[in-house]
């Protein structure tokens, strides 16, 4: 998992159809953490397990699934140090 407190790189950003060829060849799950994540980013696990509906550990699965592809990247949390947070590379 990435830790970089930067900030996103416009460089670092994937172009729609990108984003969406890679998206596709996922789990359900992480099309599914995705969605939510393109809503409301940035989000912890625990606020992804919540917000998906999903249990943390097919949360974490999916993030990494995402992680692999470059779809999502993270950071701690500014609110709480001890925690990540996600988003969309897109």
């Amino acid at each position: 998992m990435s830790t970089s407190t930067a900030e996103i790189d416009g460089d670092d950003l994937l172009s729609e159809s990108e984003y969406r060829d890679r998206l596709r060849e996922l789990p359900p799950s992480a099309k599914l953490v995705a969605k939510v994540l393109e809503g409301d980013a940035p989000l912890s696990q625990g606020q992804l397990a919540e917000e998906s509906l999903l249990p943390d550990r097919t949360v974490r699965y999916a993030l990494n699934r995402l992680e692999d592809a470059d779809l999502v990247g993270s950071r701690y949390s500014f609110k709480d140090a001890r925690k990540q947070v996600y988003y969309l590379n897109t």
